[in-house]
């Protein structure tokens, strides 16, 4: 998944780490060079779905513009966490 907008500096990692945990979504989240966040979620799709859902709000500061994203075959991740 791609965020972008205003989701750098604001806590969207952490946030987003915290809504993944919530609902036992497993998976990781970065900043990107250019000023996106990348994350990758793993787990039931209505976690999956749910945690899709809050990005595209974002935490209280974001200024969501757009989310990308994209199924994939599970790479069996372990817990959520921040990459860089």
């Amino acid at each position: 998944m791609l965020v972008r907008g205003l989701v750098q500096g604001i806590g969207f990692r952490y946030s987003l780490v915290g809504q993944a945990e919530s609902r036992g979504v497993a998976g990781w989240v970065r900043n990107r060079p250019d000023g996106s966040v990348e994350a990758v979620l793993e787990g039931a799709a209505a976690g999956v779905d749910a945690v899709v859902a809050w990005c595209r709000r974002g935490p209280r500061g974001s200024r969501v513009e757009s989310v990308e994203h994209h199924e994939e075959e599970p790479e069996g991740i372990r817990g959520f966490s921040v990459a860089y």
